[in-house]
C-alpha cells in the first residue's frame, strides 16, 4: 500500500517526557500532551514542506500524534501504526522497528535523552531530528518543531544526502558479564547504595564512576560533572572518565546542576579524555544506569566493559541542514504549494 511512497518520515513521541516524578524533587516544567500534539504538527507540515510525501504516525490511548495530523489536508499519505499498548519503552521499540520496515528515511523524535535512548536501541543507527521535551536533555534539540520537520523532509526527499546532513552520534557501549549488552546516548552511571527504578535525582555520595559520551558544561544532569572539568561535544573524538568518592577521602569539590533547578555537590577524584573505543572496567556490586534511568544491577564481582564509540543514530543537524538548503537553492523553485491548505490549515496561521 505504501510502496509508491518513498519519502517518509516517521514521528515518535513519548507521551511521558517531560512529566516523569523528577519533578517532585526538582524544579523542571511539566510538558501537556497538546503541547507536543502542537509541534508534531509544525513538524509535519514543516516535512512536507520540504520535499516529505508520507508520514509514519502511531496510534495509541493518548492520540498525541495521530490527533496531531488527522485534520490536516496536505498533499502527503498518511500511516497510522498500531502498537502493542504496554505502557512501557517496548511500545516505542514497536513503533520504531515498524518504521524501519517501513524504510522511513528519517525519525523525528519528541522526547528526552531517555526516549531516543530506546529508539537507538531498538534502530542502533536511525536517522533522526532529536526535540527536546523531557527533563535532563543533552542529545535532543532545542529547535522549533518546524525547523526540525523542515530538516527530516530534506532528508527524506533525497534533497540533500543523510551523510552531508550530520553524523553518527557517539554512544556508550555496555558489556555485562553474562547478560545482553545496553548502550547508553549520553553516560552510564555506576551507583552504590540506589535501587534499580528509583526514579528520584541521584544523591551525590551514591556516584562513584561516571563514562560519557558527551560531556557539555551548559546542561544539566550527569553530562555537566565531566562538562564542568573536562568538556566533550558532540563534535570532539573522545569521550570524558569521571571517579568520585565519599568526602572523606579527598577529590575535587564541584558543585553541578544534576536536574532542572537542582545542584549537587560532588568529590571528583578525576575527570579524563576517553579515547574511543578503549573499554574500562567496572566492577560490582552496584546498579548501572544509563542517560538517567537506573536500570542494570551489578553482581559482587560481576564486570562490565563499557566503551565511548561512534556508531550511534545518525543526527540531521536543523542548523547545518538549513544552511545547505539555502546555499544549495533546495526550497527555490517549488512552485505554490498551498493550494492544498483549504480548511484545517487555515485555523493554525497557514495562508
Amino acid at each position: 500500500m505504501v510502496k509508491e511512497f518513498t519519502k517518509t518520515v516517521g514521528i515518535i513521541a513519548n507521551p511521558m517526557s517531560g512529566r516523569d516524578g523528577r519533578r517532585l524533587a526538582a524544579r523542571a516544567s511539566s510538558v501537556p500532551h497538546e503541547s507536543k500534539r502542537l509541534q508534531i504538527t509544525r513538524a509535519v507540515v514543516g516535512a512536507i514542506a520540504a520535499g516529505a510525501d508520507h508520514i509514519v504516525v502511531v496510534n495509541e490511548p493518548r492520540r498525541i500524534s495521530s490527533g496531531a495530523v488527522e485534520n490536516l489536508t496536505l498533499n502527503a499519505h498518511f500511516t497510522y501504526l498500531d502498537v502493542n499498548i504496554t505502557h512501557n519503552a517496548a511500545e516505542t521499540i514497536d513503533a520504531v522497528e515498524q518504521m524501519k520496515a517501513l524504510d522511513c528515511k528519517a525519525l523525528i523524535v519528541l522526547g528526552g535523552d531517555g526516549t531516543n535512548r530506546i529508539v537507538a536501541k531498538a534502530w542502533p543507527n536511525a536517522p533522526i531530528v532529536p526535540i527536546s521535551t523531557g527533563t535532563n536533555n543533552v542529545f535532543p534539540l532545542m529547535v522549533e518543531a518546524t525547523l526540525g520537520g523542515m530538516a527530516a523532509g530534506l532528508v527524506a526527499s533525497g534533497k540533500l544526502p543523510l551523510e552531508d546532513a550530520g553524523q553518527p552520534s557517539k554512544v556508550v557501549r555496555i558489556e555485562i558479564e553474562g547478560e545482553p549488552e545496553d548502550v547508553a546516548l549520553i553516560d552510564a552511571v555506576f551507583l552504590i547504595n540506589d535501587i534499580i527504578g528509583n526514579a528520584m535525582p541521584y544523591e551525590s555520595d551514591s556516584i562513584r564512576h561516571i563514562i560519557l559520551a558527551r560531556a557539555e558544561p551548559a546542561s544539566v544532569g550527569i553530562s555537566p560533572v565531566g562538562g564542568l572539568l573536562c568538556p566533550s561535544n558532540a563534535e570532539d573524538e573522545f569521550g570524558v572518565e569521571v571517579r568520585c568518592c565519599d568526602h572523606g577521602e579527598g577529590g575535587k569539590l564541584l558543585l553541578a546542576p544534576i536536574s532542572p533547578g537542582l545542584f549537587r555537590s560532588l568529590h571528583v577524584k578525576s575527570a579524563e579524555k576517553l579515547e574511543l573505543g578503549k573499554v574500562v572496567e567496572i566492577t560490582g556490586p552496584g546498579i548501572l544506569a544509563f542517560d538517567g534511568d537506573r536500570e542494570r544491577v551489578l553482581e559482587p564481582g560481576q564486570k562490565a566493559y563499557v566503551r565511548v564509540v561512534r556508531d550511534g543514530p545518525h543526527v540531521i543537524d536543523v542548523h547545518k541542514t538549513l544552511q545547505l538548503a539555502a546555499e544549495r537553492e533546495l526550497l527555490s523553485g517549488l512552485g505554490h504549494w498551498t493550494d492544498n491548505y483549504d480548511g484545517a490549515l487555515k485555523g493554525i496561521g497557514c495562508c
